[in-house]
């Protein structure tokens, strides 16, 4: 499978003109053969939404935004998604025209700068899904820094993770570098649960604040194969066997003994004994 990582900007609440970003992205990784291409988060809509003087969502079957699968290769899109009663930041997997999959952000970070939890609401569940290439799970942002969460979604079958992100450039207020941990985190992650992780972030300057891409593919063992550039819009094409995920974890049997009844056990007991749910 070849994957595109999508690198891009967006302009904050210009649907029509972050599409059509998107549709020459998707021809740029036609052009280089690529199967599946993956946006950043919310890269339709951007992320200042409390700015917006009204509601641009569209809901995750609007015609235009399933029409960017129609172009060739698959394609995951990040969107303010209208979902009735309820908005929702949420990643989209689209494959020939159709719905394969909708995450919505489990984790809506609302603290030092971020207000996400005002604008958005959490979603209720996290599964892997069936593509046509592999078993795969979505996980936005924030979603990514939960352990349970990555554990999960491998626990699901998934063979690859699929991260769109709108990371800036550090935590505001705390003098903590985002850079670093993301870096440090992905590997961790594909190391311990071995499993593929496609991070996608987005790049350009939102209402003062700056995204720094750096978009990378790392493998099931650790190792960082593709890495896109600092700061710049680009479409990186990077070769992914799924098998692999599969050959480590028989290999090296770390995410196959789960002992997901003592798990469930635990986390009953710390729930009945007054925990967060």
């Amino acid at each position: 499978m070849r994957v595109a990582l999508a690198q891009t900007d967006c302009v904050l609440g210009d649907v029509e003109s972050n599409l059509e970003t998107a549709r020459v992205a998707v021809k740029q990784a036609m052009a280089q053969d690529a199967d599946l291409v993956v946006f950043p988060e919310l890269s339709l809509h951007g992320y200042a939404l409390g700015r917006m003087e009204r509601d641009v969502s569209v809901p995750a079957r609007d015609p235009r935004v399933v029409g960017l699968s129609e172009l060739g290769p698959d394609v995951v899109v990040g969107l303010y998604e209208d979902g009735g009663l309820r908005r929702y930041n949420s990643a989209v997997y689209l494959s020939g025209g159709a719905v394969v999959h909708v995450h919505r952000k489990l984790y809506l970070p609302t603290y030092l700068t971020w207000e996400e939890r005002k604008h958005f609401t959490p979603g209720q569940s996290m599964r892997a899904f069936d593509s046509r290439f592999g078993r795969m799970a979505a996980l936005l942002c924030n979603d990514f820094w939960q352990p349970v969460l990555p554990w999960l979604a491998v626990q699901d079958g998934a063979d690859a993770l699929l991260v769109p992100t709108n990371s800036v450039m550090a935590n505001h207020g705390t003098g903590l570098g985002n850079v670093d941990y993301w870096q440090d985190l992905l590997r961790f992650v594909a190391r311990m649960q071995q499993s593929w992780v496609v991070f996608v972030n987005r790049v350009g300057i939102e209402e003062g604040t700056e995204f720094w891409g750096g978009s990378r593919v790392v493998d099931p063992m650790g190792s960082v194969l593709a890495q896109a550039p600092m700061g710049e819009p680009a479409v990186l094409v990077v070769d992914v066997d799924l098998a692999m995920a599969r050959w480590v974890r028989r290999t090296l049997p770390l995410v196959t003994e789960a002992r997901l009844g003592l798990v469930m056990r635990e986390v009953q007991r710390l729930a009945d004994e007054g925990g967060d749910l």
